[in-house]
């Protein structure tokens, strides 16, 4: 084992932290709760102490000197130079945070550890662990997506994260897709969010139910509890050949295939790579969001579209985080 880092994915219920090697990927992981209740100070404390704990175990058998430091990925608007994370949903009470010099005083007054920290937003750190040990090897640009209770986006160019010049390239949630609608989220009306996050899927799969001119099974699969209702039923529900549950996810493939053909318009890029818990529905969501993707673009785009569906699950985040500390070297 030659070079290796800890990566690190923050998230409103858990920290995610792992110990990777630079070719192997992760080692050996840990997850604790995040305890969002305690503040920005006390979850600064955990991460580090978790931080701590990985390194102090892996220097048993990797060489200390290879350590190339520590990766986090961020819920939240992340200013790589600066080193700050302003606002993140999901941990109440945070405002601008200057995240890497906090954590970097907590690892050295603690356990003595002095490294680098590196930061990215939580999606493109997904994107970048898919871009190096995932889906998107193959591809040298394409748009990692990740679907779950927000929509959130990276983009990968040249086999390099694309931030934009205020790091907030990527944010395909936001993206308008039906600007008429309903649906109003975060006082934007019609976005892939407010469309397709897991609260409004269910929604919208709640009114088609109860629409649809078969019968389904969806409601005895979640106890006849609609309030309980999620993707996973309706994709349990679909693979055994329930009509509206088909119906429900041509429609959410579709709404994605729609917001996906405006990026292939803009930036011409034709890989898409989906993951987040959603995704786990697999072709029953990938096919009519490529279906819809190439019905929305002109004939000329059409070479070279595809929709697949990531490789390292919940781990993304991780791999991606700790790939951060290699990329420039």
């Amino acid at each position: 084992m030659s070079q290796w880092a800890i990566g690190i994915d923050l998230g409103g219920t858990a920290v995610k932290a792992a110990v990777a090697g630079r070719t192997a990927g992760i080692i050996t992981e840990t997850t604790v709760p995040t305890e969002a209740l305690q503040g920005s100070s006390g979850v600064l404390d955990l991460i580090a102490a978790t931080a701590a704990d990985l390194y102090r175990s892996a220097s048993v058998t990797l060489d200390p000197a290879e350590f190339r430091g520590i990766g986090l990925g961020a819920p939240g608007a992340v200013d790589c130079l600066r080193g700050t994370l302003s606002h993140p949903p999901n941990l109440p009470g945070w405002e601008v945070i200057e995240l890497r010099r906090e954590l970097q005083q907590r690892l050295h007054s603690g356990p003595g550890i002095d490294c680098e920290v590196f930061l990215d937003n939580d999606a493109n750190a997904a994107a970048y662990g898919e871009a190096v040990y995932g889906a998107g090897r193959a591809f040298p640009d394409f748009l990692m997506v990740t679907l779950g209770t927000g929509v959130g986006g990276g983009i990968v160019l040249n086999h390099k994260l694309y931030r934009g010049p205020n790091g907030t390239a990527g944010e395909v949630g936001f993206m308008i897709v039906d600007y008429n609608g309903s649906s109003l989220h975060a006082g934007i009306r019609g976005t892939l969010e407010g469309l397709i996050g897991k609260d409004r899927l269910v929604e919208m799969a709640r009114r088609m139910i109860a629409e649809h001119p078969s019968p389904s099974s969806v409601g005895a699969l979640c106890g006849n509890d609609w309030a309980s209702l999620s993707p996973r039923h309706l994709e349990t529900a679909a693979l055994e050949g329930d009509l509206a549950a088909k119906d429900v996810w041509t429609r959410v493939g579709s709404i994605l295939g729609t917001g996906l053909a405006s990026v292939t318009a803009l930036m011409d890029i034709r890989k898409f790579v989906v993951g987040g818990g959603i995704s786990a529905a697999g072709d029953l969501l990938l096919k009519p969001a490529l279906a819809a993707l190439q019905r929305s673009t002109l004939p000329s785009m059409h070479d070279g579209l595809s929709v697949v569906r990531a490789e390292l699950g919940n781990r993304a985040g991780m791999h991606g985080a700790a790939a951060l500390c290699f990329s420039g070297e």
